[in-house]
């Protein structure tokens, strides 16, 4: 066994040798990393003695002091010679190995930001990982980092509160809010603690899908993903269940069918938010020619059923009726209705391939996921998904920026509100809303400098209209007319009206949103031999649309008097043409924070991702636990606090989109 010993030795030193030369050549570092060189200089926040631990090997990734680093390699192979006492000592400890016992000692570390750090036990640490030894149990102290609002930080914080409940190391998360979804797709709660039985089903399905994830990775040669972030994609495609069902070939298939979203999907910087309709490339007639269509198939897929008389749907079917009466012939269009849940979803979505679409619309946000997973099946066929800030290559998003039109119905709003007070209803707090509730208030500001909004929600308890009115408020906006019907705008259930001491409103002008304009776009863009889904673009191309593109507009009533008509038509055509920006002015916060001093220009991710509110508004952002059940479904998907929300089945009933602005 001695001579075995020696050989093994022998062997891990050239695979050491040869791991040293390959690490200098690539500008890496050689040696194992040192915690005490890691560590803020501020100190640790606290250290918890957790002691005895599991160690997935992979996680050793260094040492506590430096000491002898120069015996190992950055992965702990030895590097010193056959004759050395390192070398007899790797050996005597090799024979254990080999032997009936085994290595049993269990090493001292610590652990930080989820890697571990070795003060003892360095030498069988180098003789596990050279056989391959996929964990180590090991005397854990872990070394909490000062609180901070990094992200990084954050996620490491709550791995602390996940590894309460699972016992589990082998998954570590670089951002926030990915725990909080991996739970939800384990159907675990936070806090819960797991059985033994299921932290070993976890731990081993989590192997599986690494080992299957790594060889992809490799030939995709994409370095900066991790396993971990690919499964949590994965896992919005596929049940957990699925992991234990399918074979390696299998799970590798649907790896690669979704690589170019999992690579989007792990880089903020692959996301692209388009801000006008037009595309890149126009191949115009000869992209017609060559473009093998006679005719093109497209399938709409709503959320409601074709009776339910939802404002939201015949918005969108408005749309597809505006596609029919420009294209004729050259295309064919169908509805499917009733999309209430991802399994409902899927099948309307697979009988319209099944059809014949080319084109698929899904027109409500919750029918992201069911929409991207046909995307993977049917590369062939493009599909798009009525939502913004989906990190997606596989399909294309559209939405509309609404809060172009909320600034001229904020400045009608602040010319007409009596005792300088407005009554703002707004639907829920995601992405976007926080720009048109602003938005609305500056152009508020514009007439009328002492104006002030007041800040109420649908998405929580109450009637916020009737209190406007009990409270003496006459100047109210409500919700966007979701199209171009006259009857929205007189109703006065939309828009900006006034309301009398008889409760009478009398409609002054409503943001309404013209999806033809975008579908047109659409399809005339694939006509012409565009849009195209190019395999290596791993883009998420999210449009967000607005007043220069026809997508959205304000209709003004027959009863606005004229000098705000005129105001609201100078407004609209500024708007248009770029020469006015809502944001680019001095704005202050209610916390007193100057958040622009008038001199830049907010960008479209700025914009969608505002989380604050203008000094001139009374009111607050609501918690996503105060928000109505029925309404937290939306908050869920397009919520500006989603990361941190924990992501539920759906296996209820979404509810009608109408208030989705």
């Amino acid at each position: 066994m001695m001579q075995a010993a020696v050989d093994e030795y022998a062997q891990a030193l050239r695979k050491g040798q040869k791991e040293y030369r390959e690490l200098l050549m690539a500008g890496k570092p050689t040696h194992p990393a040192v915690l005490d060189e890691l560590l803020p200089e501020g100190g640790a926040e606290s250290v918890v003695d957790l002691g005895l631990v599991d160690i997935p090997m992979e996680r050793i990734v260094g040492v506590k002091s430096a000491g002898r680093i120069t015996a190992f390699t950055a992965s702990f192979l030895p590097l010193l010679d056959v004759k050395s006492e390192f070398s007899a000592k790797w050996v005597n400890l090799c024979c254990a190995h080999l032997g009936e016992t085994g290595i049993t000692d269990p090493i001292i570390c610590f652990e930080y930001l989820g890697n571990f750090y070795i003060q003892e036990g360095n030498k069988r640490v180098s003789v596990l990982r050279h056989f391959g030894a996929p964990a180590i149990p090991g005397m854990v102290k872990r070394i909490l980092p000062p609180t901070s609002d990094a992200p990084r930080i954050r996620a490491y914080y709550e791995f602390v509160d996940f590894y309460k409940g699972s016992r589990l190391y082998d998954i570590q998360f670089r951002r926030p809010g990915d725990y909080a979804r991996l739970l939800s797709y384990l159907d675990k709660k936070p806090g819960e603690v797991w059985p033994e039985a299921d932290r070993r089903t976890v731990k081993a399905y989590f192997q599986y899908f690494r080992e299957a994830f790594l060889p992809v990775k490799t030939q995709e040669k994409d370095n900066d993903i991790l396993p971990e972030e690919a499964l949590l994609l994965w896992l919005e495609l596929y049940p957990f269940r699925d992991l234990g069902r399918m074979s390696s070939m299998e799970l590798k298939k649907t790896i690669s069918q979704l690589w170019e979203d999992i690579v989007s999907t792990s880089s903020t910087e692959a996301v692209k938010v388009q801000t006008k309709a037009e595309e890149g490339k126009k191949t115009g007639l000869l992209g017609r020619i060559f473009s093998g269509i006679d005719q093109l198939h497209v399938a709409f897929v709503h959320q409601m059923e074709e009776n339910s008389g939802s404002a939201w749907v015949l918005g969108h079917e408005a749309g597809c009726a505006h596609l029919e009466a420009v294209f004729a012939d050259e295309i064919s269009t169908r509805s499917y209705y009733g999309a209430s849940d991802f399994d409902r979803t899927e099948s309307l979505i697979e009988q319209a391939v099944a059809d014949g679409a080319d084109v698929v619309f899904t027109t409500s946000p919750p029918m992201r996921r069911a929409t991207l997973k046909a995307a993977v099946k049917y590369p062939k066929v493009r599909f798009f998904n009525c939502s913004v800030d989906q990190p997606y290559s596989s399909i294309r998003t559209y939405y509309g920026r609404i809060y172009e039109a909320k600034f001229i119905t904020g400045a009608i709003a602040g010319a007409l509100a009596g005792e300088d007070r407005i009554g703002y209803i707004a639907a829920y707090p995601i992405f976007g809303v926080l720009a048109s509730i602003n938005a609305f208030a500056l152009g508020a500001k514009l007439t009328n400098p002492r104006a002030q909004l007041e800040l109420r929600w649908s998405c929580l308890p109450g009637t916020p209209q009737a209190d406007f009115y009990a409270d003496g408020i006459r100047v109210i906006s409500n919700r966007d007319a979701p199209t171009q019907s006259k009857l929205y705008l007189d109703f006065c259930n939309y828009g900006t009206y006034l309301m009398n001491d008889r409760g009478d409103m009398v409609p002054l002008a409503t943001p309404i949103w013209d999806w033809g304009s975008f579908y047109e776009f659409a399809i005339r863009s694939i006509l012409d031999g565009g849009l195209r889904r190019d395999k290596g673009a791993a883009i998420a191309l999210n449009y967000w649309l607005g007043m220069d593109s026809g997508v959205i507009d304000v209709k003004l009533s027959d009863k606005l008097p004229e000098g705000q008509k005129r105001l609201a038509m100078i407004l609209q055509r500024g708007l248009r043409d770029g020469s006015i920006d809502p944001f680019l002015r001095r704005i202050v916060a209610q916390d007193g924070t100057v958040k622009n001093d008038g001199t830049r220009r907010y960008t479209p991710n700025e914009l969608l991702h505002m989380d604050w509110l203008c000094d001139n508004i009374i009111g607050q952002i609501p918690e996503y636990d105060e928000i109505l059940p029925g309404s937290q479904a939306m908050v869920r998907e397009l919520g500006i606090y989603r990361d941190t929300v924990t992501v539920e089945k759906e296996d209820k009933p979404r509810e009608d989109f109408d208030h989705l602005r």
